[in-house]
């Protein structure tokens, strides 16, 4: 007779020292107590804002070149440039209405509460952490989904695949122990300390 063994779908990690690697302590609106958070967010080099200078500035050298043309009578490069900069800026307004997507993970005491940011939408789930499962949703790599109680939400969409195991492992940890949240310091420098790795 033979056993066959099936692997776990995420191999196990390192196991993670007394610090949060992606989660931070934050101040609980309940009960003053210290909560957790995660907030993953899509990884962009410019903000909306830097994005709406780089656009005016693309503006203002095309308008000139191409001004200077139709002054020595070449008029359609007006139009061409035209065209280009409203291309160009409905490309970039894509790309600025979702450069502050995110994903939003709060453990406070006996909730935990999923918030997912894409554009202006948000869609949100609140589970009693006692009753969260954190699972593969495939197998090794893929998103993290979290059940519980006929609800699921999908997180690590802005996380690198080789992370998304790291960050379940965290979420397990700070659900099997919540009290242990609670007795974690709060503040911008607790902050820091708890994510130095």
């Amino acid at each position: 007779m033979t056993t066959n063994v099936a692997r776990h779908p995420w191999p196990a990690a390192a196991p993670l020292r007394g610090s949060w690697r992606f989660g931070e302590a934050w101040p609980s609106a309940r009960d003053g107590h210290t909560a957790l958070r995660w907030v993953l967010r899509r990884n962009c080099s410019l903000t909306p804002r830097q994005v709406f200078g780089a656009y005016l500035l693309l503006c203002l050298v095309s308008l000139l070149i191409a001004g200077g043309f139709s002054w020595w009578g070449a008029t359609p490069v007006l139009a061409f440039a035209g065209v280009e900069l409203l291309l160009a800026g409905a490309a970039l307004l894509v790309y600025a209405r979702h450069a502050t997507d995110r994903e939003t993970i709060l453990l406070d005491g006996p909730a935990l509460r999923v918030e997912h940011h894409c554009g202006r939408q948000v869609q949100a789930a609140e589970f009693r952490s006692a009753w969260v499962r954190v699972e593969p949703r495939h197998g090794e790599g893929s998103l993290v989904e979290l059940t519980g109680e006929g609800q699921q939400a999908r997180v690590g969409r802005y996380l690198r695949p080789e992370l998304r195991s790291l960050l379940a492992q965290e979420l397990r940890r700070a659900l099997r122990g919540p009290q242990a949240a609670n007795d974690l310091p709060c503040g911008p420098q607790a902050a820091n300390d708890l994510n130095t790795n």
